[in-house]
């Protein structure tokens, strides 16, 4: 997309940006230092989308949508981060529930010893890998992935059932980039992430948000539904970043989504469990329990936790990679396309599994287009 000219009258708006998570924060802050005028609105009653967080009745900084772990290899998103928070180093590690034990996932070399009762070194993994590896002549679906890689054994015990329930289908019946985001490894190395930059706002994303969103420039409407007043405010764009399909009522068909139900539990002891995360894929109808302590590194003497539950029905989390899904998604990207007034950015508005720091670089580069930047702005941290 080229530059956009705003069409706002003086007692309007340059930019409407539906959606104050991720998307379109980053592109109401970038767009209000530029000297435009932006109304950012979300029918929840709290900017920062599903990275939301806040205090839970005993004092324990919570993230209400799960856990979300900041991590990037881009200098340049964590350096315009950097701008409204501090940080604080965390590197998030993972436990699975198998066999009775509790074993380092992203598989690596102590899953594979402790697991089999062996002492492998990591020369000698590689060997049992591929001995265990079974022949995928074309890579089409999760499965395939895995037990190209790792064979069907370890296949069953750390991915089929946690697919199963994440999904509601059988990794077989999936894309092959579901499982392909978990690496294998051959050392000791146990941290979930493997990036340049691992690291938690250091007062919380809602702060970071708040930080984000107090540009003069810019005016914030919560509990609102776009719909109920874009016939009432003058602006000159808008910016969508919620579900595609429902921009254009679902006309058609809506697309799949897996959704997800929180239950969370605060304790009245300093630790419920050994790690940030423990999944659990094989045993209860929830994938994995996280213990926010770990990830904020609140000191409390009591700790909250959250169980997670997938669910067919409910807020949209996770588009279902399926070809048949892509091409429904194709429609209304053709619908998008032809509409010049409107630019579409972010999770939903794509439907695209992104992880928080592709949504800020996908916002970072939709801003330059708008603008007809060619080149990212100079960093500037904050301490």
């Amino acid at each position: 997309m080229d530059s956009v000219t705003s069409g706002s009258s003086s007692n309007g708006f340059d930019y409407l940006i539906v959606g104050a998570g991720f998307a379109g924060s980053v592109l109401a802050e970038r767009l209000a230092n530029d000297g435009k005028r932006v109304l950012i609105v979300d029918r929840r009653p709290h900017i920062g989308g599903n990275a939301y967080d806040r205090y839970d009745d005993a004092g324990i900084l919570i993230h209400p949508y799960g856990p979300h772990i900041f991590h990037t290899n881009s200098k340049e998103v964590f350096d315009y981060l950097s701008r409204f928070t501090a940080w604080r180093p965390y590197e998030h590690r993972v436990l699975a529930s198998v066999d009775g034990q509790l074993l380092p996932i992203p598989i690596n070399l102590d899953t594979v010893n402790r697991l089999y009762g062996l002492n492998l070194t990591s020369f000698q993994v590689e060997e049992f890998f591929a001995s265990v590896a079974e022949k995928v002549d074309q890579v089409r679906t999760s499965e395939d992935v895995v037990v190209g890689k790792v064979g069907r054994d370890l296949y069953n015990k750390f991915f089929r059932g946690y697919t199963r329930k994440q999904w509601g289908l059988d990794p077989s019946e999936l894309d092959a980039s579901v499982t392909a985001r978990v690496p294998t490894r051959t050392n000791r190395d146990d941290r979930y992430f493997a990036d340049t930059y691992q690291a938690m706002p250091l007062h919380g994303y809602t702060r970071m948000f708040e930080n984000m969103l107090a540009h003069p420039n810019i005016k914030v409407m919560l509990n609102t539904d776009y719909r109920e007043i874009q016939e009432f405010i003058p602006f000159g764009h808008m910016i969508y970043t919620g579900p595609v399909d429902a921009f254009f009522d679902h006309c058609y068909g809506k697309l799949p989504y897996r959704s997800l139900e929180f239950v969370h539990e605060t304790h009245a002891r300093e630790v419920f469990q050994p790690t940030g995360t423990v999944n659990y894929p094989n045993d209860y109808g929830y994938t994995r329990i996280s213990e926010f302590k770990y990830i904020t590194g609140q000191e409390h003497k009591h700790t909250s936790v959250v169980y997670e539950y997938p669910r067919a029905e409910g807020d949209p989390y996770y588009p279902v990679p399926r070809p048949e899904n892509q091409e429904l998604y194709k429609k209304y990207a053709a619908l998008a396309d032809a509409r010049p007034d409107v630019t579409f950015v972010g999770r939903l508005a794509t439907y695209r599994y992104y992880n928080m720091d592709q949504v800020v670089a996908q916002a970072l580069a939709t801003h330059r287009k708008l603008t007809g930047q060619k080149t990212a702005p100079e960093p500037a941290t904050v301490g």
